[in-house]
């Protein structure tokens, strides 16, 4: 009997490269660091092949919220944050997470897998996941979608992708690439370099000379500065303009930390604020900069100008799409530098019109002092210095260096108006489109970024549920990030819309766990804090390393609105 020895199994080292690694191979040519994501059936061809490279992974629980991770990564860095996903329900997962980063401007590479090529058609074959058309469900989310049906085309198909989430105006997009073709081996060098040229709007000259007239022949300029002055890093150009043209500047939630909060000319962000909408309709000559005036830039559409408006917008779908401007399509910044040089030959209207002296009677800086003063004084004749301490308590808990992102909670609507970021790109939140769950996984994404500074995430009760098994997460990987969750045992701002509509609430009401044994139960550091408390455990928290929580039991109250009949 003759018996013969098995061949010994190939070692992993010694396998092909895949159509994986050619995705893997094609984000690091492209400059990507860390790659976020959550591993299926169809796509462990990529995953395997992480494995080879030098790319850092995060895996996060549940696919939307490693989606809104890459979303705040990608704002934090103002580059690409690639997002790896399986096929049919791991992709659809971060539709939601996607439609955020598409109103926020956040340029996500999503790369999902897909059935095997045979598969793709619209048969009805029976594949596991299987989509009569998976890319059709991003197309009314994503800017652009791209398949790929063979290897070869991986790394083109990688760049062009890459080059649309970084075209003005940054967003997501979606690539997707069949099972099989992930797995198959490949007989192509690794890729090397891999060139892309986004595409960033310039402004037209004789635009901006025109603009730069209006602006300096205003009696009464006023600027709007919007979150596209954020992303395109003009807040010096933003600066130099108004000091230029000596016209008060208001930022929207999304353009927060665009300006200095505490300058003379700053009316901050209270645009849910009658007085504010009053001031800029008033303007001869507003100037909208990275904003579309939309539903919340615009006091839920009742800002009426009566003066002219001149609108800077990178996105062109966005320019005067709700009220007649002098449009410019161009990047914020470059836009904002060639008016600053323009009003300089032309003379600023500070100089043409000669209003009074800064702090005296009528001047600019007098008529903001008086706008935030009547601000103030409609808030205090509410009853809301609960709300009030609470906020004051989180700002000065935070070091100035440090990122907050926040969910769809009351403590973050008062910090769109009322949050002083103290500086640019350091408060993020879900305002663009509005789903729960933001806060959390956005603030483990800011820490993957930046690992030395810390990051405060703040969320609601019910908010908080739709991210709790990130805890695990934020513990795998130690991250810096405290978690503020403020209990009022429901959905608290659908309880003030109903109650104030219907006279009483429905389905607002929730049962919820012992948020700091669950915490603990993660390994997570967790108190159970008072409004009287907050500052110093908030304080201590951010200053512990890794992860922790902090409980607040509060039922915090909204501001009245202005746009309401009365």
């Amino acid at each position: 009997m003759s018996t013969t020895t098995p061949a010994p199994a190939p070692s992993p080292t010694d396998r092909p490269r895949t159509g994986g690694d050619l995705v893997v191979e094609s984000l690091a040519a492209l400059g990507a660091r860390t790659v976020f994501g959550l591993p299926g059936q169809h796509a462990l061809g990529v995953f395997d092949a992480l494995r080879r490279s030098a790319l850092r992974y995060v895996g996060l629980r549940v696919e939307n919220n490693a989606g809104f991770a890459a979303d705040a990564y990608a704002r934090a860095t103002h580059g690409v944050a690639p997002l790896l996903v399986s096929t049919g329900p791991g992709a659809l997962m971060t539709l939601p997470a996607l439609q955020e980063a598409a109103a926020g401007s956040a340029a996500v590479l999503a790369i999902g897998s897909q059935v095997p090529l045979a598969g793709i058609g619209g048969g009805r074959h029976g594949y596991l996941h299987e989509l009569t058309d998976q890319s059709a469900a991003f197309r009314d989310v994503v800017k652009s979608v791209h398949t790929v049906r063979a290897a070869s085309q991986i790394p083109s198909a990688v760049a062009a992708a890459w080059e649309s989430a970084l075209s003005a105006p940054h967003g997501p997009v979606w690539l997707e690439i069949p099972q099989d073709v992930l797995l198959a081996p490949v007989d192509v060098p690794p890729v090397g370099a891999l060139a892309v040229a986004p595409r960033v709007p310039a402004p037209r000259p004789e635009l901006i000379r025109a603009a730069a007239g209006r602006l300096a022949g205003a009696r009464r300029p006023v600027i709007l500065a919007g979150g596209g002055v954020v992303r395109a890093g003009a807040e010096a150009e933003l600066l130099a303009l108004a000091e230029r043209l000596r016209a008060p500047v208001v930022t929207t939630f999304g353009g927060k930390g665009a300006f200095p909060w505490e300058h003379p000319l700053s009316l901050g962000s209270w645009l849910e604020d009658r007085h504010t909408t009053d001031f800029l309709e008033d303007a001869d000559t507003l100037l909208v900069v990275g904003s579309g005036l939309g539903e919340l830039s615009s006091n839920y559409h009742t800002f009426r100008p009566r003066g002219r408006v001149v609108q800077i917008e990178a996105d062109l779908g966005k320019l005067e799409s709700n009220h007649p401007a002098l449009g410019i399509h161009a990047d914020a910044r470059q836009a904002l530098a060639a008016l600053v040089e323009e009003t300089a030959g032309a003379g600023a209207g500070a100089e043409a019109v000669g209003p009074p002296a800064p702090g005296a009677a009528g001047s600019p800086e007098a008529e903001v002092a008086g706008v935030l003063a009547r601000v103030r004084d409609r808030l205090a004749a509410q009853d809301l210095g609960l709300e009030q301490r609470v906020l004051a308590a989180v700002r000065e808990a935070l070091p100035a260096e440090a990122v907050s992102c926040w969910d769809m909670t009351i403590l973050a609507y008062w910090a769109w108006s009322a949050f002083d970021p103290r500086r640019t790109n350091a408060l993020h939140s879900a305002q663009g489109a509005g789903g729960l769950g933001y806060g959390f996984p956005a603030a483990l994404g800011v820490a993957v970024s930046d690992p030395g500074r810390p990051v405060l995430a703040v969320s609601g009760d019910g908010g908080a549920m739709y991210s709790i098994a990130e805890l695990a997460t934020a513990r795998q990987y130690g991250l810096p990030v405290t978690w503020l969750i403020v209990d009022d045992g429901g959905y608290g701002i659908l309880r003030e819309y109903m109650t104030d509509a219907f006279g009483e609430a429905t389905g607002t009401e929730l049962s919820r766990p012992d948020f700091v044994a669950l915490a603990e139960s993660f390994g997570v550091p967790a108190v159970r804090t008072d409004p009287e408390r907050l500052g110093a455990d908030l304080a201590a928290a951010l200053a512990a390393p890794g992860p922790s929580v902090v409980v607040l039991p509060a039922r915090l109250r909204m501001f009245a609105p202005t746009h309401l009949p009365a």
